[in-house]
């Protein structure tokens, strides 16, 4: 554990009460520093009628900054316009680490650049991968190698994360760390051993959570889903997840009359999640593009067999005796997977009948709580804030050096002279701007000191 306790930021435009996984990673994350006695607030955007200061479990501290929301909730960038709150924020709290997540949100950006224009140490968490092939993506990859210019660390979930951030970034390898994500396995036990040995079943049910849209693979599961029922007809399906891609399901349903052997519940909250997964025996994850795929560790944890694509970061995620790959995007090799699933399933479901061992679903949960757990991603994450906090003491930087790097530092990375002036510009401005808030407009000694939360620190 980490001996020297700081006061950390944590900024990204996605959080409570919006739910997903970098919402997820973020606030367990939280929890687990309070615990080993650091603290912690969050930086976000408002959200309707939540906004200003608000304190959720464990003392969590959480900034509801109003702010102009642009498209899925991702606030509308101004680079300079969110210094002010920014810097009375990070001084209230005495902030000594800003730790940002993820590479599509304004605030992440914003805060990496304005904190380290402030000497305030710098993490950005990327929890996706990101392609080259449009100019959407070029245009974010653009900004962040502007952004993360002189931010201390990267993080990535996965290997092939940490591979695909380097590359946008431009950075060296041995400037990013490898922290994968976590789950609370508690939340994701299988049913329990009596009833698992009492179970008797003759069809065979395959679960699908996700987010309904074309990259996580909803186009390649309608081809596949007629076709799987018509190969095994005791075959069921229970589809969980909303999106547009969401009535394509309702069509393939009933053009294929399948209404009996395909259950379609729509969107799941969190804490549901669990009671969906115990309903079946085989997990199937279609996806395009995947960083790291927590779900699939929820999933298995819960006891299921995984069958999944191999795509991103996926074959970093589990152990090859809980899954079963599917190494092309083509129908033929989803349904040769599936039915390699349904054979690993009966194996697995006969070893088990010939001993009275520990079923394999408790096993897989055994496996998957020593492998994922959020007290190791915080030490772990504990210890990069370690190396750029003594990193930012021992080799500060002035203002003109910081100026003098985001003009040469890309020049490897042929980003042209217009853009390495535009970057020195922009950071001159932000420099500027700094000076005029602490020496004429608010002055450091005249903001009032945050006060701290009252906690037992738990070892």
């Amino acid at each position: 554990m980490s001996q020297r306790k700081y006061n950390i930021a944590m900024c990204c435009d996605f959080f409570y009460p919006q739910l997903g996984g970098v919402e997820f990673h973020m606030y367990h994350l939280a929890q687990k520093l309070i615990n080993q006695g650091h603290n912690v607030i969050i930086i976000t955007h408002s959200y309707k009628e939540r906004m200003n200061i608000r304190y959720i479990a464990n003392g969590l501290k959480v900034y509801y900054i109003p702010l102009l929301i642009v498209t899925r909730e991702t606030s509308f960038p101004t680079v300079f316009s969110s210094l002010p709150v920014l810097r009375k924020i990070f001084i209230k709290e005495n902030i000594n680490i800003v730790h940002s997540h993820g590479t599509v949100t304004t605030i992440s950006h914003e805060a990496i650049i304005h904190a380290s224009i402030m000497d305030i140490p710098t993490v950005i968490t990327d929890h996706s991968l990101f392609p080259f092939n449009s100019i959407s993506h070029i245009l974010v990859n653009k900004l962040l190698r502007f952004s993360t210019t002189l931010a201390n660390r990267l993080i990535a979930v996965s290997q092939t994360t940490k591979e695909n951030l380097c590359v946008r970034t431009g950075r060296n390898p041995t400037d990013c760390f490898v922290i994968p994500n976590a789950v609370i396995s508690a939340d994701f036990q299988p049913m329990g051993v009596n009833e698992i040995k009492n179970t008797s079943q003759d069809k065979i049910k395959v679960v699908i959570i996700s987010r309904l849209f074309e990259n996580k693979g909803i186009g390649l599961l309608i081809d596949v889903i007629p076709k799987l029922c018509n190969i095994n007809p005791d075959l069921n399906f229970i589809i969980a997840g909303d999106g547009p891609m969401f009535i394509d399901l309702q069509q393939m349903i009933e053009i294929n009359n399948l209404e009996e052997k395909i259950e379609l519940i729509g969107s799941v909250p969190h804490e549901k999640v669990r009671d969906v997964m115990i309903k079946g025996d085989i997990y199937l994850h279609c996806s395009l593009i995947e960083a790291f795929g927590t779900v699939l560790v929820e999933a298995a944890s819960t006891g299921l067999v995984i069958v999944t694509t191999t795509v991103g970061g996926i074959l970093e995620v589990l152990p090859d005796d809980m899954a079963v790959y599917c190494h092309e995007l083509t129908s033929k090799c989803i349904i040769d997977g599936v039915n390699r699933g349904i054979q690993k399933f009966q194996s697995l479901k006969q070893e088990q009948s010939s001993t009275d061992d520990l079923p394999f679903q408790w096993k897989f949960h055994n496996k998957i709580k020593e492998l994922y757990n959020w007290e190791n991603v915080a030490l772990r994450t504990a210890h990069v804030y370690d190396i750029v906090y003594e990193e930012q003491n021992k080799y500060p930087l002035s203002m003109l050096e910081k100026i003098m790097l985001y003009y040469s530092k890309r020049l490897d990375n042929d980003d042209g002279t217009f853009s390495r002036i535009l970057y020195a510009l922009c950071c001159t401005v932000d420099i500027l701007y700094l000076l005029f808030l602490d020496y004429i407009w608010e002055p450091r000694e005249n903001i009032e000191p945050a006060v701290k939360w009252n906690r037992k620190i738990v070892v």
